[in-house]
């Protein structure tokens, strides 16, 4: 036997393994900064503000389209899931959705400052929200395919960690070099037409469609069963039907399903009103409320990443409690300071240009990034374990209609809570319900791959 050629061997498999480990992870890395800054920082303020001219008006018609969108995810995202496992393979499904997103992120560089851009730029935006969520259906079905078991927390927190740094490189890239600039792009572009803040959607394409590619290049996929189109049709829409109807003799899944998805919307309700929150009650500017946002990324990727670990050492299960617990107390905190009840709260005298309360405000912001990266990305290795073998992509599809499905009552929740108490203090405590009556819905879950 030859002992140094089975050394060889070995350690060209760990490395390609490792090197598929990080394509994918590249994936993250490449489709984060659409949610950054098309869906929430840069193109869609662009839109109410400058496309529709009229930041209420353009509010609801950007809230219409992306409702739209989700409606379009919720249905075809367990269908299409069901029919890809039907058929074997994942990747042409990635490659499709992703194109689809580079074009139409691509297409926002066309719209310009004038209503007559609002069509385009609302089915340009939707299209992008939709293909990019149904890619992500495909690409989370590969982890259990990329990851040994041991490794799944792991590799999910480094991808949803990836994701968080390169969003935030992305938007500080294009606030230097197209945004916050009398000369775009060293001069290459005017600044008629907001032609700066157009372009960001070209770099968010180009970099999306630059760092996709090694996942096509070094992720194996699964084989092709053979069948015919119209034949994984019907059999992934048979396979649907009879897994929607089983769901109750899985109770655990059935479960993760419902809890995952109350605090998932949690949130993301946190996230879509969390500028408000700090502007409304604790009187931040502009320019500290995109600090703000920018701690909130970098504590939510470092805690992806940091935790990963624990997720594979201690389950992502009792990594979930401890980010949920870690949500409520934080999020509690927030509603508590600057009010008599807080009063326990001592002074923290940093020296920054911030307030007492803006200053308790950012610490708080600090603790639920670092606890709701940790909680989206056990969540989807909890996900990949829970799923029946050879339906990863179906229970992904389910998942992603779980989450869609709920996906009005945070916002509704808040919006109510606001206007009934004139507070955001009461809308943000409608949030750490959610977290809560997820958290309750967890607990039971036994951690274990059926």
């Amino acid at each position: 036997m030859n002992i140094g050629a089975t050394r060889t061997g070995n350690g060209a498999a760990v490395q390609a393994r490792w090197g598929r480990i990080a394509a994918w992870c590249l994936y993250d890395w490449a489709t984060a900064p659409f949610h950054t800054l098309v869906a929430t920082f840069v193109f869609s303020v662009y839109f109410t503000k400058a496309v529709v001219g009229d930041p209420v008006r353009g509010a609801a018609l950007w809230g219409s389209a992306m409702g739209a969108a989700g409606i379009v995810i919720a249905v075809a995202s367990p269908v299409l899931g069901a029919i890809a496992d039907s058929s074997g393979r994942r990747k042409p499904w990635i490659a499709g959705f992703t194109t689809l997103v580079v074009l139409a992120t691509a297409t926002l560089w066309r719209v310009a400052p004038t209503p007559a851009s609002i069509p385009l730029a609302l089915g340009a935006a939707a299209l992008g929200a939709v293909a990019t969520e149904l890619a992500h259906v495909f690409y989370n079905a590969l982890l259990p395919a990329v990851a040994p078991s041991r490794l799944l927390g792991r590799v999910s927190g480094w991808g949803w960690g990836s994701g968080y740094a390169s969003g935030l490189i992305v938007l500080l890239l294009a606030l230097a070099l197209l945004i916050k600039t009398d000369h775009p792009l060293f001069g290459l572009l005017g600044t008629d037409a907001q032609q700066g803040v157009r372009a960001s959607n070209l770099l968010v394409a180009l970099w999306m469609a630059l760092f996709v590619l090694p996942l096509f290049r070094w992720v194996p996929d699964r084989a092709d069963k053979g069948l015919a189109p119209g034949a994984a049709v019907r059999q992934g829409l048979s396979t649907l039907a009879a897994t929607v109807r089983g769901l109750p003799r899985r109770p655990d899944i059935l479960r993760f399903l419902v809890a995952s998805a109350l605090w998932r919307d949690g949130i993301a309700t946190l996230v879509q009103f969390g500028g408000i929150f700090a502007a409304t009650e604790f009187g931040m500017e502009p320019g500290q409320i995109i600090l703000f946002a920018i701690i909130l990324n970098v504590s939510a990727g470092l805690g992806a990443a940091v935790m990963a670990w624990a997720d594979d050492r201690f389950g992502a299960k009792r990594v979930l409690v401890i980010s949920l617990l870690g949500l409520i107390l934080s999020g509690g905190g927030m509603v508590l300071v600057g009010t008599r009840a807080g009063g326990f709260l001592p002074p923290l005298g940093l020296p920054i240009p911030f307030s007492g309360d803006q200053q308790w405000l950012l610490l708080l912001g600090l603790g639920l990034g670092a606890c709701f990266g940790p909680a989206q990305a056990a969540a989807r290795s909890l996900m990949a374990r829970l799923s029946p073998p050879g339906l990863e992509a179906e229970m992904f599809g389910l998942y992603a209609l779980s989450g869609r499905a709920v996906s009005a009552l945070g916002p509704l929740a808040y919006g109510a809570a606001t206007a009934a108490f004139a507070s955001q203090r009461a809308g943000m405590a409608t949030v750490l319900a959610l977290f809560l009556a997820g958290l309750a819905l967890l607990l039971p879950l036994r951690e274990q791959r059926v």
